[in-house]
């Protein structure tokens, strides 16, 4: 047993879909999150600048005295992830492979899409993924850059003009692909869920199986903390604490409609640099 808390850093407000379903899983757990607000998005930054910012979120996290870290950013997991397991003497979880696993597991003819930020779709580190979980899987990959600003900006409803129009622009691309599943390989993306749905229907077709990265993960952090004997001895619902590096008011208010309960008063705005 481990009353230490779970730490969990993102961009910005991305990672909160892990956070929710880790509470939904572990209720019992407390958690540390961490979204780096003041420089979303991190999918267009240089290698460096994302190794950079990764390794002060995770420090940050690390003053709590953690006993664990989930990287809740597919960028920094394609990028960072080496980096980080290595520097930390605790668990340290990515975004990346459980989602692909669920992915090969839930194909039914092989063909499988993924959807992320232009880092995460260049470094290749989901084809990887899926080469390991399925031998055989043919691999559509499609940056959507904008799709993290439109979910931080709240223009998440599938009536959203703009939000429809730039979703239909990116996943045309994969018009006659023939995939079954697509991965939403960004922990923003299950925002934006609605949209995407109504997309995939219109240029793939009905019944195409939809990822999700953060809540699959969520899943693989709850069975690996439970195997190794690190939860919490019990009781008492756990607690969260929000930290970020932008205004507290605009990310209260997008985080509870995310989370489905309030996060006022345990929101602190820091600074990492």
């Amino acid at each position: 047993m481990d009353a230490r808390p779970i730490g969990v850093f993102d961009s910005g407000l991305g990672g909160l879909t892990t956070v929710k379903k880790l509470t939904e899983l572990l209720p019992g757990e407390d958690i540390i999150y961490l979204g780096d607000t003041g420089r979303v998005p991190y999918g267009s930054r240089s290698r460096e600048t994302i190794v950079k910012y990764a390794r002060q979120d995770a420090a940050f996290l690390a003053g709590f005295d953690i006993k664990a870290i989930v990287i809740a950013c597919n960028t920094v997991c394609s990028v960072a992830y080496d980096i980080l397991e290595r520097a930390y003497d605790v668990p340290v979880f990515e975004v990346v492979n459980a989602p692909a696993s669920a992915a090969a597991a839930a194909t039914k003819n092989g063909r499988i899409g993924v959807i992320g930020t232009a880092a995460t779709i260049g470094s290749g580190a989901y084809e990887a993924a899926l080469k390991m979980a399925g031998p055989g899987l043919t691999v559509f990959s499609v940056p959507c850059p904008l799709f993290v600003p439109l979910a931080e900006n709240g223009r998440t409803g599938d009536d959203d003009v703009a939000a429809l129009a730039i979703a239909e622009d990116y996943l045309k691309v994969l018009r006659g692909s023939g995939i079954d599943t697509l991965i939403m390989g960004c922990t923003h993306y299950p925002l934006l869920r609605a949209v995407i749905l109504k997309v995939v229907s219109k240029v793939i077709g009905q019944g195409v199986t939809l990822v999700d990265s953060g809540a699959e993960t969520a899943r693989f952090v709850a069975n690996s903390l439970h195997s190794q004997d690190l939860l919490s001895p019990g009781g008492a619902d756990g607690t969260i604490k929000y930290f970020v590096t932008d205004g507290i008011e605009g990310f209260s208010a997008l985080a509870s409609r995310f989370l489905e309960s309030e996060v006022n008063g345990k929101v602190e705005q820091i600074t990492l640099e």
